[in-house]
């Protein structure tokens, strides 16, 4: 069974950077997209990033211009750079896979917190 396991949260001051990074155990196959999603408390899971496998992107409006996701094939990893954080990124995030021959993957979440 292939597990994602997210890293790279922590504690920010509004304004800074965290990259978080969603590493498969072993190889994902083919697969649709891999995305980016966050839950803050009191409010539904919302999608902030996805990649296609074609490579195209897709952001929510609230993170444009301040989040990138990026992934690297040969390594079965899926990134999200965070820049100009602010508090409202507070968060817990998940990674998500959707592949073409079984049931999404999903990371156990990694905690971003931007505070002073």
């Amino acid at each position: 069974q292939v597990q994602l396991v997210e890293s790279g949260g922590g504690l920010v001051q509004p304004g800074g950077s965290l990259r978080l990074s969603c590493a498969a155990s072993g190889s994902i196959g083919s697969f649709y997209a891999m995305g980016w999603y966050r839950q803050a408390p009191g409010k539904q899971r919302e999608s902030v990033a996805s990649i296609t496998s074609g490579g195209s992107t897709n952001y929510v409006d609230s993170v444009k211009g301040r989040f990138t996701i990026s992934r690297d094939n040969a390594k079965n990893t899926v990134y999200l750079q965070m820049n100009s954080l602010k508090s409202e990124d507070t968060a817990v995030y998940y990674c998500k896979v959707v592949r073409t021959g079984g049931p999404p993957l999903w990371g156990q979440g990694t905690q971003v917190t931007v505070s002073t």
